[in-house]
C-alpha cells in the first residue's frame, strides 16, 4: 500500500515538472540556485576559502544598507531567488506549489510571474524602508541582508486569497477551511514575529502580502470603473474589453439595446461565470463540461 502511494506520488511530481508551466519553472529555477550555492560551498572549502559561500550569498542578498543597495541593484530580483538552509527552500517551495496551483486555477501564468515578482520587490523595498526608518534596526543595517522566496509566495496566496476568498481547503485535522482564514493566519504569524530574531524576514513578508492584496484590488477597481486613467497589467482586460466592444457583436444587424436590456444580458453573461467559478471551488476544474470550459477560456482571453 505505501509502496504504490509513494509511486504515486512520485509519478505526481514528474508529470508537473513535465508540464513545463510556469509555476514548476519557478520551482526549479530556486532549486537550481539553491543546488549550485551548495556546490560552490564545496568547491570554496576544498580551497580552504574562510569565507565560503558567504560572500556570494551577500553579493546576491538584498542589502538593507543604501549605499550597499546602490551598488548592487540587482539583488533586488537576485535574493527572491536564493536559499541558504534546505528546510528554508522546502516550505518556501511547498507553499509555492501549494498556493500557485489554486492560483492558476482561476488567472493566468503571466499574472502569476507578475505578482511573484511584484511580491518580492516590495517586499524588499518594506525591508529595506523599516531598517532605515526604525532605531531598533539602526546598529544592524550594515551588516543586514535578506533572502529567500517568502515574499513572493506571500503575495501570491494573499492575492488568490482575495481573488477567491470562499476557496475551500481541506487541512488535516481541521477539515473544510476557507482560504481567506489561512491567509488571515499567515499575516497574523508574521505580524506577532517581528519581535522575534528575523524582524526583517518578517517585515518583507508583509510587504509581499500587501502588494498581492492591492494586485488584486487594483484590479478589480481598474476594471469596474469607466475611466482609463489605471489599468493594472490588463488583470481583468477580458471584463474591460467585452464591455468596450459588447455593443458591436450583439448589435450586428438587429436594433440596439436599451440601457437596461445591456445591462440584463451583462448580469446574465456574470451570472454564468460565477456560477462555475463556484463550481470549480467545490468540485474542481476537472468537474466542468466542455461548454463550461470554453466559456470561461472565452471569457479569460484578453
Amino acid at each position: 500500500m505505501y509502496s504504490s502511494l509513494f509511486q504515486q506520488w512520485i509519478g505526481n511530481i514528474r508529470r508537473f515538472f513535465a508540464s513545463r508551466n510556469l509555476l514548476s519553472r519557478l520551482i526549479l529555477i530556486n532549486m537550481a540556485v539553491w543546488i549550485l550555492l551548495l556546490l560552490a560551498g564545496s568547491f570554496l572549502f576544498l580551497f580552504q576559502s574562510e569565507s565560503g559561500t558567504h560572500e556570494v550569498v551577500r553579493f546576491l542578498a538584498v542589502p538593507a544598507d543604501l549605499q550597499l543597495l546602490l551598488q548592487r541593484p540587482w539583488t533586488l530580483l537576485t535574493y527572491m531567488f536564493l536559499h541558504e538552509r534546505f528546510w528554508h527552500i522546502f516550505f518556501n517551495m511547498y507553499m509555492l506549489y501549494f498556493s500557485g496551483k489554486i492560483f492558476l486555477e482561476y488567472l493566468t501564468e503571466r499574472h502569476l510571474l507578475q505578482v511573484y515578482l511584484i511580491g518580492g520587490v516590495a517586499g524588499a523595498i518594506l525591508y529595506i524602508l523599516a531598517y532605515n526608518t526604525f532605531p531598533v534596526f539602526a546598529a544592524a543595517i550594515a551588516q543586514s541582508a535578506a533572502l529567500g522566496a517568502s515574499a513572493s509566495v506571500l503575495a501570491i496566496l494573499i492575492a488568490i486569497a482575495a481573488y477567491v476568498p470562499d476557496y475551500n481547503l481541506n487541512l488535516a485535522f481541521f477539515g473544510p477551511v476557507k482560504l481567506k482564514y489561512v491567509a488571515l493566519v499567515f499575516i497574523l504569524i508574521d505580524l506577532l514575529s517581528i519581535q522575534s530574531g528575523n524582524a526583517g524576514g518578517h517585515i518583507a513578508h508583509l510587504g509581499g502580502a500587501l502588494a498581492g492584496f492591492l494586485f488584486i484590488a487594483l484590479g478589480k477597481q481598474s476594471a469596474t470603473t469607466k475611466k482609463n486613467t489605471f489599468r493594472l497589467h490588463d488583470l481583468f482586460s477580458s471584463i474591460r474589453k467585452k464591455q468596450k466592444h459588447g455593443f458591436k457583436e450583439v448589435h450586428r444587424n438587429r436594433r440596439p439595446l436599451t440601457d437596461e436590456e445591456y445591462n440584463l444580458k451583462r448580469m446574465e453573461k456574470q451570472k454564468e461565470i460565477d456560477n462555475i467559478l463556484d463550481k470549480i471551488a467545490k468540485s474542481g476544474y476537472e468537474s466542468l463540461s466542455k461548454q463550461e470550459k470554453e466559456t470561461l477560456f472565452k471569457q479569460s482571453k484578453p
